[in-house]
């Protein structure tokens, strides 16, 4: 069961309808790919993310601009 997944926002915190992040069954899995596919999200426009349960925000936006 999809529990968790990923809004991806752009640079004006709208979702950006051309990302989607897969469902997972987990916080940590959802967590992991996040850790590992940031990159590539920043590249293709993301700005941040916002992790969902179901429909509720668990904690977000947060930004994939790394650490100054």
């Amino acid at each position: 069961m999809t529990e968790f997944s990923w809004a991806i926002l752009g640079r004006d915190t709208a979702p950006l309808a051309d990302q989607h992040s897969p469902g997972f069954p987990t916080q940590a899995d959802a967590e992991a790919w996040l850790g590992d596919n940031w990159p590539q999200l920043q590249d293709a426009g993301a700005a941040a993310v916002t992790l969902l349960h179901f429909e509720d925000v668990v904690y977000g936006p947060m930004s994939l601009d790394p650490p100054s």
